[in-house]
């Protein structure tokens, strides 16, 4: 009897790490990150459909939350919304079959040249 006992109960221990490799989301997980997702929106001065464009797998209503809950403290506190460095259009994911040019990769996305450091190395 207390070998079931002790085999249920190291079983059970791991259900919350099965339940993720399962691929079950987490409801009070997804919220959080949704909340996030609309906070840095808003304090990158991005609008709330940008935000919903720009993250379409996260929850609206999680985002809308999250961005109005930064709107209130923003205007509380006067904090100036900090400008975005990377367009939204720079965000769109590739057209299926082209490969998107990312400055990650090693290619300058504006000019399709090689960065300046491996020109001067020769290559």
């Amino acid at each position: 009897m207390r070998m079931i006992v002790l085999t249920a109960a190291l079983l059970l221990a791991g259900c919350d790490q099965m339940k993720e490799r399962a691929g079950f989301p987490d409801p009070v997980r997804m919220e959080a990150e949704g909340k996030a997702i609309g906070g840095a929106c808003r304090h990158a001065g991005r609008g709330l459909e940008d935000c919903y464009r720009l993250n379409p797998e996260a929850p609206k209503a999680a985002v809308y939350a999250g961005w109005k809950e930064m709107n209130e403290y923003m205007a509380k506190n006067n904090i100036v919304a900090v400008e975005p460095l990377i367009p939204p259009e720079a965000l769109k994911p590739a057209a299926p079959g082209k490969k998107r040019k990312n400055a990650d990769a090693g290619e300058d996305s504006a000019a399709g040249e090689k960065p300046a450091a491996e020109k001067d190395a020769g290559h």
